[in-house]
């Protein structure tokens, strides 16, 4: 009876592990059920999909559930997450058997989960590998945990051909982050910063290590929650904006048109929100008279700690210096703008975000040498227009805090260097550091296998550029000499293709070149555009799997066990 038992389980299981197209719905909602009783009409997806299963075999329907001695229907919490371990050792196992000796890249992201424990997610070639629990989140400590990962499934490391990771310290860093320590043991594991992550929110958080730009923009949040947290002063602002657009209108200083100077509101800044920190600053510069007018209104109407938040909120708003940080960001976020929407969008360009990265380092450094004379001049006549006053630039600087001690530099030196300089390099460092001028060389050199419009951006140069100074551990010498001798024929035949003329990605390429057997025609070219497919550019496969964990671990559900919930977000990943 035992084996019996035994034999009827792995043929149960076996027929779970077939069912291909039904393993994504597993981790769509909770498996087990609130009522797993034979008269409950829905006794959970478990139960649910072994029923569904049993109507397409009679073999199967013979041995589940009720048909299956009492002791033996395997449909515990245990026995379900059993099934679940089959699933997601077997979905490791395609993944590893795809990458089998091949070149690979790897995408890091961490992040804190609802129960405020420190996850790693963990991503081989776009898909989805592992999500890890770290102690601590140093670069050390990550690639260890990396390292223990890829080693458990005998994934070299000396075949990393790419790396990814946000804009965190401790990943990025150029002589001890995450792509550093990997960068030694092979300096082929290109770092490319994920064009898909929010750019301008690092660049934001770069601002902030200035104390008065984080101070800045805890004041501007202040200050829209105080306007915005209650109806009766949202409408009191509508009304205040509606009031002075009127009267810019009667007195012929603004323009009137289809589309122009319609009713908005004040916008809030958000950590995780792209462009909303620009957005923000936006609203607040057109809507500044009818804020001031709601909070001078507040401060009079309502009570002890409205008009006490309220009276805060006006002297920040009417300060000089919090006017001229408004208008440095507004500047500095406004050039790096096209940049971050270029990068975010799905079909990415490399050329053209690279040519954006060129152009917005150009502007940002022509308004470090020469904007400050504009920028103040604007800052000025706005100061002047509200009434808002202007200190004397050649006075001696006191610091908040040493009120009876000035430094020995003007208030216009302070303003000049120790902010608006401070601020555009900050900019300037997070984009080099992210974009460097060998990233950017090895982006512009593999462009040129880009298929779009006919192959419009081939060159036999760059293709044998590209793999003697990036990838010369990964052709011999006599292939390299061989590959010169290959690109002209493949130059003068792929983009005459019938087959390969509509092609729009190099990832299409590679497979028409397969579909086609041009791949064993131009081997060495193949090889190469399979190298450049391993550079992670404009993906946001962790990301995604980290909203795909807190779909799933939620408040309800922070108790669940690492394994499990990685199992549960492999399959997630799946069904995305």
């Amino acid at each position: 009876m035992w084996d019996y038992h035994i034999d009827q389980r792995d043929e149960i299981r076996r027929f779970y592990i077939t069912a291909g197209p039904y393993q994504p719905r597993l981790s769509q909602y909770k498996l087990s059920g609130n009522d797993e009783s034979i008269d409950s009409l829905n006794r959970g997806n478990f139960i649910e999909m072994v029923k569904l299963l049993a109507t397409y075999d009679k073999n199967v329907a013979n041995v589940v559930l009720e048909n299956a001695p009492g002791n033996a229907q395997y449909i515990s919490p245990s026995v379900q997450k059993e099934i679940l371990y089959i699933f997601a050792r077997r979905i490791r196992a395609i993944i590893r058997e795809d990458i089998d000796n091949a070149k690979y890249c790897i995408i890091i992201d961490e992040s804190r989960d609802e129960s405020k424990r420190e996850q790693m997610s963990i991503v081989l070639r776009f898909k989805f590998f592992d999500l890890v629990h770290v102690s601590n989140t140093t670069a050390l400590t990550l690639k260890e945990e990396i390292t223990s990962v890829l080693s458990q499934h005998n994934l070299n490391i000396c075949n990393i051909r790419g790396q990814e990771y946000d804009g965190a310290s401790n990943m990025r860093g150029e002589w001890n982050g995450l792509q550093a320590l990997f960068l030694k043991e092979c300096p082929f594991a290109y770092y490319i910063h994920c064009l898909a992550h929010r750019l301008q929110l690092a660049l934001v958080a770069a601002a902030r290590e200035v104390s008065s730009v984080h101070q800045f923009f805890s004041k501007l949040t202040f200050i829209v929650n105080i306007v915005r947290s209650s109806p009766k002063r949202h409408d009191q602002l509508i009304e205040a904006h509606g009031d002075h657009i009127a009267y810019l209108i009667a007195n012929d200083e603004l323009e009137t048109g289809k589309g122009l100077n319609q009713q908005g509101t004040l916008k809030r800044a958000g950590d995780t929100r792209w462009g909303s920190h620009l957005a923000s600053i936006q609203s607040l510069l057109c809507m500044y008279d009818a804020t001031c007018d709601v909070l001078q209104t507040t401060t009079k109407e309502g009570n002890y700690a409205q008009r006490g938040d309220a009276d805060s909120a006006y002297d920040s708003i009417t300060s000089f210096e919090f006017i001229l940080i408004l208008h440095v960001m507004k500047n500095i976020l406004g050039i790096t703008h096209e940049l971050c929407q270029a990068l975010q969008r799905r079909s990415q360009d490399i050329l053209n975000a690279i040519s954006l990265v060129s152009t917005t380092k150009i502007l940002i450094q022509k308004l470090r040498e020469s904007g400050w004379e504009t920028l103040f001049n604007e800052v000025k006549m706005f100061c002047e227009k509200h009434n808002v006053e202007i200190p004397d630039l050649n006075a001696p600087y006191f610091p908040v805090r040493s009120r009876r001690r000035a430094h020995d530099v003007s208030i216009e030196h302070h303003y000049r260097v120790n902010l608006f300089i401070a601020i555009i390099d900050t900019q300037l460092q997070e984009l080099n550091s992210k974009f460097s001028d060998s990233t950017m060389e090895l982006l512009s050199l593999s462009s040129t296998l880009d298929p779009r419009d006919n192959f419009k951006l081939l060159n036999v140069d760059h293709i044998c550029e590209l793999a003697n100074k990036f990838y010369p551990d990964d052709f011999s010498e006599q292939e390299k000499l061989h590959l010169r001798i290959q690109a002209p024929h493949y130059e003068l035949d792929v983009p005459h293709h019938c087959e390969l003329k509509q092609l729009s990605t190099i990832s299409e390429l590679c497979q028409g070149l397969v579909k086609t057997r041009k791949s064993l025609t131009y081997p060495l070219i193949d090889r190469l555009i399979r190298l450049v497919l391993t550079l992670p550019v404009s993906t946001a496969t962790s990301e995604r799997s980290f909203s795909a964990m807190k779909i799933i671990k939620n408040r309800l559900r922070n108790r669940m066990e690492d394994e499990y919930l990685t199992l549960e977000e492999e399959l997630q990943s799946l069904s995305c």
